[in-house]
């Protein structure tokens, strides 16, 4: 499954079928990042994407030493347990 990060957008995204799957995000400060939505089409559900998007978010941002909130109910899940 390819997950694309877009930057300049502030968002990571996956496209099938001519829909798109996101987790926005908005940077807080230079070192401070919130996850602020997943969302994830009707048509795509129930195939793990929106888990997908929000572990590679949240590596990504784990890698750039950020410190992590999340604005987002379901991002907030993967902040809370230990295998995020």
């Amino acid at each position: 499954m390819e997950i694309e990060h877009q930057p300049s957008r502030q968002r990571f995204v996956h496209e099938s079928g001519g829909y798109s799957a996101v987790l926005e995000y908005v940077m807080l400060t230079r070192d401070r990042i919130d996850f602020k939505r997943t969302f994830v089409p009707e048509e795509l559900r129930g195939r793990g994407i929106a888990e997908r998007l929000v572990r590679t978010g949240l590596a990504w941002a784990r890698a750039q030493g950020y410190a992590i909130e999340a604005s987002c109910w379901y991002a907030q899940r993967f902040l809370r347990r230990s295998d995020a």
